[in-house]
């Protein structure tokens, strides 16, 4: 199960699958059907969980029934089990029964919603913000606390003060990872005895506003709160400037926390102006939020804005490299469509009167229009309806976009000569990742397998790079500057599959296929409908997904989970030896064709 999936899992679940049983397990595939006791390996005793429901994933030999708190449940042919069961608030006690063997385990359900406010008073850490904040003059901040219902709710800052209205009821969205088991229906969240109160007012003038103070009346009583945040209105005449120093490039999100999304990420050099913050977080002035760790704040430097003039393009060994010279490093966003690639530079003003792109293998024309009078967009007419890769960064000033040639390949449909191919079998040494019923870590079958793929790979030609070929801890930022070095044709993160508490671990099978950019679309969904059809194995489905494996840009960068290890019955068909050629065959077959094809 890919690592980022479970950690968004453990999130929901309280625990995620893949660091439940603390030490590794050394059991092989060959020992699967070797069991002769109950055991029982998900969930760990004491687990907490939010979900609804909880599944009991394990294993015990054939000749016998195995009950849950009395009552027999259904098994696979070779003995494993993984029945889901409701949950109730609070504790739940799960008795495992089999011919005189028992297990218990305690299953704790956290309520979701919050705490309702204890007589007169706001619930705990409800009042807005709960951090300092900073925003710019006439924006418009709008403040909240839960509080009794029928109160009387207002917040003093500085000399302003500012009634609080009830709202309606609010609506929560579901985890990310909801959308894996279908689940991702909009929650109204109700809170017993207990209202939502906002206002909002907009500040003019810059400087220190403090911390805000909530008042609330209820039934006869009066209370006080702080917040735990103080607000402060930016000087726009001098603003802050930073510069993005981070080696792999600052992340840009769409608000100022890791639970908001991606967006294209900054080159290293970039600067921008601060309109914003809260906590570790800058706002910068095209509209994203970036962490204060990637970047360096500039001492007296001025907004960065810049004209653009000439550009000039110039093929490399394997790439067309276009250069953008520049005044200053701007920032830059990236739109990736199946025949076009735009680039975007933002706090730019076209000069531009001439543009030199020859005869290109990837580029068949560049366009460009500056709908706004700060941002300037280049839409490069591609040759083909597959990309194979891009890089930028900055040289001084002047951006250079790279773009991928296709890779040229022997002309027969089984030869590889000429492609190389990135294996990354997940997990590895500390990272179990998913567990199958018997206790075996998802990190010895991602192993083994992707040793299977390499060998019929090398068999067709192509050139391997593996990540990891022994049992060994690699982070991901470790398997990510692999990729970036190394530049394979493709790179394909081998995995299989688990599900959060609330999922179906009976029902739930198949093979799933994760991308992130637009170029390893099509060959996620060939590499899907290959193997369900030549393996006659089920579907689960083509997800996009922003996960670390996914998005390394100079390659299609594909993310497969080619079974759920925490289904009973398709845990045997992952753990045999044979299954394990079939499909390290279909796969190599799978790119060897999608790649002719291209």
């Amino acid at each position: 199960m890919n690592r980022q999936l479970s950690l968004v899992f453990a999130g929901m679940i309280g625990t995620s699958i893949i660091g439940f049983l603390g030490d590794a397990v050394t059991v092989t595939a060959s020992e699967q059907n070797s069991n002769t006791t109950l055991s029982i390996v998900y969930p760990p005793d004491d687990h907490k969980t939010t979900s609804e429901q909880i599944f009991l994933i394990g294993t015990a030999p054939t000749d016998g029934e195995v009950r849950v708190n009395g009552v027999g449940i259904e098994r696979s042919p070779a003995g494993h089990f993984a029945p889901s069961f409701p949950l109730e608030i609070g504790e739940n006690r799960f008795r495992l029964e089999f011919q005189g063997q028992r297990v218990e385990r305690t299953v704790t359900r956290l309520a979701v919603t919050p705490p309702a406010p204890q007589g007169s008073t706001f619930v705990s850490d409800s009042v807005y913000p709960t951090v300092d904040i900073a925003r710019l003059p006439g924006e418009l901040i709008c403040f909240e606390a839960i509080a009794p219902i029928d109160a009387t709710v207002s917040v003093r800052l500085a000399d302003h003060t500012i009634p609080l209205s009830p709202t309606s009821d609010r609506v929560s969205l579901p985890a990310n990872s909801a959308v894996l088991t279908q689940q991702n229906e909009p929650i109204v969240a109700n809170v017993a005895q207990a209202e939502t109160y906002q206002g909002c007012r907009a500040f003019v003038n810059p400087g220190d506003l403090g911390t805000p103070t909530y008042q609330l009346v209820h039934n006869g009583q009066s209370t006080t709160q702080a917040a735990l945040g103080a607000l402060r209105i930016l000087d726009p005449t001098t603003p802050q400037i930073v510069e993005v120093t981070a080696g792999r490039g600052g992340a840009a999100r769409t608000g100022p926390s890791t639970t908001y999304s991606r967006l294209t990420p900054l080159p290293p050099g970039t600067q921008a102006a601060v309109t914003g913050r809260e906590s570790n977080w800058y706002r910068l002035d095209y509209g994203v939020w970036i962490r204060e760790t990637d970047v360096t704040v500039r001492p007296g430097a001025s907004p960065p804005r810049s004209f653009i003039r000439s550009i000039r393009s110039r093929q490399v060994d394997g790439w067309t490299e276009v250069l953008f010279p520049l005044q200053v490093p701007v920032p830059v966003s990236v739109e990736q469509g199946d025949d076009t690639f735009t680039l975007i530079l933002h706090n730019t003003t076209a000069q531009t009167d001439t543009i030199f792109v020859d005869s290109d293998p990837i580029i068949r024309r560049l366009d460009w229009t500056q709908p706004l009078p700060n941002q300037v967009r280049y839409t490069f007419r591609l040759n083909s309806d597959q990309q194979w890769g891009y890089r930028l960064r900055y040289d001084e000033t002047t951006l250079v976009l790279s773009l991928r040639h296709p890779p040229l390949l022997v002309p027969e449909s089984t030869n590889l000569s000429g492609a190389s191919i990135l294996l990354d079998p997940g997990h590895g040494g500390d990272e179990l990742g998913a567990r199958g019923p018997t206790g075996l870590p998802e990190k010895t079958v991602n192993l083994a397998v992707s040793a299977l793929l390499r060998d019929e790979l090398e068999q067709r030609g192509a050139t391997v790079y593996m990540t990891r070929e022994e049992d060994v801890t690699l982070s991901l930022g470790d398997r990510i500057d692999q990729i970036n070095q190394l530049e394979p044709t493709l790179a394909l993160s081998i995995h299989y599959n688990a599900l959060p508490d609330n999922g179906d671990a009976i029902n739930t099978a198949g093979i799933g296929m994760f991308w992130y950019h637009a170029q390893a679309h099509d060959l996620s969904v060939f590499l899907h409908d290959y193997l369900t059809t030549a393996l006659d194995r089920p579907s689960y489905g083509v997800f996009w997904n922003n996960l670390a494996l996914t998005r390394p840009n100079v390659a299609p960068s594909v993310l497969l989970e080619l079974g759920f290890m925490i289904n009973p019955t398709e845990f045997e068909w992952i753990v045999d030896e044979q299954e394990q050629q079939r499909l390290a065959e279909a796969i190599a077959d799978a790119i060897s064709e999608w790649l002719h094809q291209q």
